[in-house]
């Protein structure tokens, strides 16, 4: 995830200086904020309830103006098929968002009234199950009958800190809401929005305000300054409170405002530089209190911070109809808005000397140089891509004609010299390793133990020569995971990344609220808040989203159909999902995410023609 704040900011200072233009308006504003802080901190359930509410409907009511203003940010037509990117990732997730925080506010607004009961209210009839090293499952996905259709045959779960068991479970939910309202004090809290996916900041914002009970000051990237109008009219109903102030401006900005005296905690997307920066200074000083580990800025800093995402091929009896729709997916999770995304896949993973390995890498390089057109809207992407594809010895294939940059890049060998294992590229460009692997009868005729040989050892590299934690994606054919049985999911207990996708992308765990987003890093939360950041925070800190306030959540681990319907009939699989609405290739994913949007403002019946029409027409 790039910058949301200025490299070039300097060292903590007092509020004042290096002031920005309008700062007495600025520090008026934060002072109500943070003479309102206590105020909104003992709200009761109820009256956050009609808060939410309230921001669905003018967010039901901006919603068009909303993808409009993120259309202008990335110089999308309006008949471009990626707005359907930016319904899906901006209106429709803020609004599932809304839904999945007002179904657990109004389960513990009903424990509250009734007493504590055996489960909290708002995870009865989830199914919990023990995996293969005794860590505990929740499934979250699907929960209610739209589920099984809009999402069929996808399946999201929440995997557990080691420890946490099903009777245990209600021990590690909701533990912020568990004070009484009234002995709550307020705090200012700075929210450093991401500048790429539109929802990341106001989602962002919703985490703070929900289950950490801080107001929030959300300083935008200046990328998507565009969009201030419309988010204040998105959450007018928050903004009115005083618990809410939207701020636009330049890096200089973000840095003053890090360092503002009323601010008690921070929330940052982007880059490690971006963190490194604001928690010990820059330059010179920074290094120098890194290394005597002296934090320069006191606050807690958490953050999502990106990644350099793996997507792990594992061998089996691919059909040409399988290589034709999985390259769809893998093109999808590198283009998707354009390659500016912290969990795109960098990273195609493959088994050396597979017969289908070569065609599904042709088949993903025909789709990316076919895919629509998108302008490198992201600052920097020029750069980047020259330094992605200036490595000594890569083989380099440009796909496509024009300069928006897409790519894919070869080492003729193994090495550790590889920047594409360790820069996040945030751009079109896609690298491959091949792991060996060598059956005795051949690749053909590898056994179970063979192929579960060599998807460890893939997930052994993954873990210790790529940059990040925070997604990674395993493509496997359903008669290959079956075969490797329960040993399947002890391998992904091994895969330490924040969202694991198998068959599917690991942004559809952003998309789904209810799980938690982050980086695996086990208790880095833990220290940051105790005042002892870590020297390197990986792919950041701390979960956001999680609307069912998980509070031992360890990742999510989302999978979906291998064939898309109705292929997927004949091999036994009862998903009617056909090609997926993210899928860049998708004709009408505009119309479909325009719908989703309004059918999670007002969910019924009459909906779901239209949706599926739209689907089947993809």
């Amino acid at each position: 995830m790039m910058d949301s704040l200025s490299h070039e900011h300097t060292a903590p200072a007092a509020p004042d200086a290096g002031a920005p233009p309008g700062a007495l308006i600025l520090n008026d504003r934060i002072a109500r904020l943070d003479a309102a802080s206590t105020a909104w901190a003992r709200t009761t359930l109820v009256e956050r309830i009609g808060v939410i509410e309230a921001v669905r409907d003018a967010l039901m009511a901006a919603a068009e103006d909303w993808v409009q203003a993120a259309a202008t940010a990335k110089q999308l037509t309006p008949e471009a098929a990626a707005l359907g990117e930016e319904w899906q990732s901006g209106p429709y997730a803020l609004m599932s968002g809304c839904n999945d925080y007002l179904h657990t506010l109004r389960g513990l607004a009903a424990d509250a009234a009734q007493g504590a009961g055996a489960s909290p209210r708002h995870l009865r009839g989830l199914k919990t199950r023990a995996l293969p090293n005794g860590q505990l499952a929740v499934e979250v996905l699907p929960a209610t009958h739209w589920d099984k259709i809009l999402f069929s045959g996808v399946k999201a779960e929440v995997w557990m800190r080691p420890g946490v068991t099903a009777p245990g479970l209600k021990d590690h939910v909701a533990a912020s809401q568990s004070s009484p309202a009234a002995s709550r004090s307020g705090r200012v809290s700075l929210v450093l929005g991401a500048g790429n996916i539109t929802a990341i900041a106001p989602l962002d914002c919703l985490h703070k305000l929900l289950i950490d009970h801080a107001v929030v000051v959300l300083k935008l990237n200046p990328v998507l300054d565009a969009m201030k109008p419309v988010l204040e009219r998105v959450f007018a109903p928050l903004i009115a409170r005083d618990a809410l102030a939207i701020v636009a401006g330049d890096g200089a900005l973000g840095a003053w405002l890090c360092r503002h005296p009323r601010i008690a905690c921070i929330h940052v997307t982007g880059s490690a530089a971006t963190w490194g920066a604001i928690v010990w200074g820059c330059g010179a000083t920074g290094q120098r209190n890194r290394a005597a580990d002296a934090p320069a800025n006191p606050r807690p800093v958490t953050a999502e911070l990106g990644c350099v995402s793996p997507t792990i091929v594992v061998p089996g009896p691919w059909s040409a109809a399988d290589i034709a729709f999985q390259a769809e997916n893998i093109a999808s999770q590198k283009l998707h808005n354009g390659g500016f995304n912290c969990i795109a896949c960098q990273m195609l993973v493959l088994p050396q000397d597979w017969p289908a390995g070569n065609r599904l890498l042709a088949a993903v390089e025909r789709v990316m140089a076919a895919a629509p057109r998108r302008a490198l809207w992201y600052p920097g992407a020029a750069a980047r891509i020259a330094a992605a594809l200036d490595g000594a010895g890569h083989v380099v294939r440009r796909l496509g004609a024009g300069t928006e940059g897409r790519a894919v890049v070869e080492p003729p060998r193994l090495t550790r010299d590889r920047p594409m294992e360790t820069d996040e590229v945030f751009a079109p460009v896609l690298a491959v390793t091949r792991l060996p692997f060598a059956p005795a009868a051949g690749a053909d005729g590898a056994t179970p133990a063979e192929i579960e040989a060599w998807l460890r050892r893939a997930i052994t590299w993954s873990n210790d020569r790529l940059s990040g934690t925070l997604g990674a994606n395993i493509l496997i054919h359903p008669r290959t995971a079956k075969a490797l049985g329960p040993r399947f999911d002890a391998l992904l207990a091994d895969l330490h990344y924040g969202c694991i996708a198998v068959n599917a992308w690991s942004g559809l765990g952003f998309l789904l609220a209810r799980t938690p987003w982050g980086a695996f890093n086990g208790g880095a939360l833990d220290a940051v808040m105790a005042g002892r950041p870590p020297a390197d925070p990986g792919s950041g800190i701390g979960f956001v989203h999680n609307t069912l306030m998980f509070d031992a959540a360890e990742r999510a681990v989302v999978t979906a159909p291998f064939r898309p319907f109705p292929r997927g009939l004949l091999s036994g699989s009862l998903a009617m999902l056909p090609r997926p609405p993210w899928f860049v290739t998708h004709g009408h994913a505009a119309e479909i995410g325009r719908r989703l949007t309004r059918f999670a403002y007002r969910p019924g019946w009459r909906h779901l023609p239209r949706i599926m029409a739209a689907a089947l027409r993809g």
